[in-house]
């Protein structure tokens, strides 16, 4: 018979977990020890707790949970997430994926969750399972379903190398395109607030909670009013980039994502004008590689020569 302990984690398990990972989850999903520092720092008003299995004292597989109980604008409070789960190959299928996902769910339970989302959480190791591992059916069996309506979402990439500017059909003519300033900061929190008061609004203020870079925010104007934004990651970003799994593309990398524009100017091409020139800043960067992520516009941007690099089945179950 096999036997397994588990204890917490910490921040000192950071190369730990990440070494896992990367035996259970392959090469074209590696990550480092500092993408797992920055996915265990606790944002603002999530709680978050994770267990190691250990054999003879030697870590072989994790699992991290969180969950949001008090800010139902950013996500349900019913809702907690299954962030990351991971077992070395050699000790799969003897019992350990699963017992660790029981004590995950039994702490969300804990926490008032009714349903837990496989990946997703608000700092993701990925948006759901991703489909090229093969085993989507480890957590069907155990209750989990996909979500009615998109049960796929993908990350589509492109090579900026040679990227063009798109030619629009009918070109807006009263608008600015830049990178916001530090004098823009107040003004893009207000946007957000007011456009896209859910996570996209959450997660510009961890961003300046946490440092990040300002510069890293495209904007689009009309009439110098602040209609549009997108967000960007290079590989000195806050952010690290190795979130979104870029080992397959050319470097340098360059990551696109969130993009919205306001409601009053949607369907006027306002969005293509701020995607093609955000790409086109990408590429005037020395960015080659270019992920845009978590997404199911896929017909959308491959008129972008985008196409589909990742995908994720999206799985939750009730608690």
């Amino acid at each position: 018979m096999n036997t397994f302990s588990f204890r917490s984690f910490g921040f000192d398990d950071t190369n730990h977990l990440a070494a896992r990972w990367n035996a259970a989850c392959g090469a074209n999903l590696a990550i480092n020890a500092r993408f797992v520092a920055y996915n265990t720092r606790v944002p603002t008003g999530a709680i978050q707790a994770g267990r190691i299995a250990l054999r003879d004292d030697v870590p072989i597989g994790f699992i991290l949970a969180s969950a949001l109980p008090n800010d139902p604008q950013t996500s349900p409070r019913e809702v907690g997430w299954i962030d990351a789960l991971a077992v070395a190959p050699e000790f799969q299928r003897r019992g350990v994926g699963g017992e660790l996902l029981g004590w995950a769910e039994r702490w969300l339970r804990e926490q008032g969750c009714a349903r837990a989302r496989l990946g997703g959480g608000l700092c993701p190791f990925a948006p759901g399972y991703p489909t090229e591992l093969g085993n989507v059916e480890f957590f069907t069996r155990r209750g989990f379903v996909e979500r009615i309506g998109s049960a796929r979402v993908w990350d589509v990439a492109r090579d900026l190398i040679n990227y063009p500017t798109i030619q629009l059909s009918k070109p807006p003519n009263d608008l600015t395109i830049r990178l916001a300033a530090h004098d823009d900061t107040s003004s893009l929190l207000e946007f957000l607030a007011r456009e896209f008061p859910n996570r996209w609004y959450y997660e510009y203020k961890e961003f300046l909670r946490t440092g990040g870079r300002i510069t890293d925010y495209q904007l689009l104007l009309t009439r110098s009013v602040i209609t549009g934004f997108a967000r960007l990651t290079f590989e000195d970003s806050e952010r690290p980039i190795e979130r979104f799994y870029m080992h397959g593309l050319p470097r340098p990398w360059g990551q696109l994502g969130p993009l919205g524009v306001s409601k009053d100017t949607r369907g006027k091409g306002y969005g293509r004008a701020l995607l093609d020139a955000t790409l086109n800043h990408l590429r005037d960067q020395g960015v080659r590689g270019c992920v845009i992520d978590w997404t199911d516009l896929v017909d959308f941007y491959r008129k972008f020569g985008f196409t589909p690099y990742r995908e994720y089945a999206m799985l939750a179950k009730n608690l």
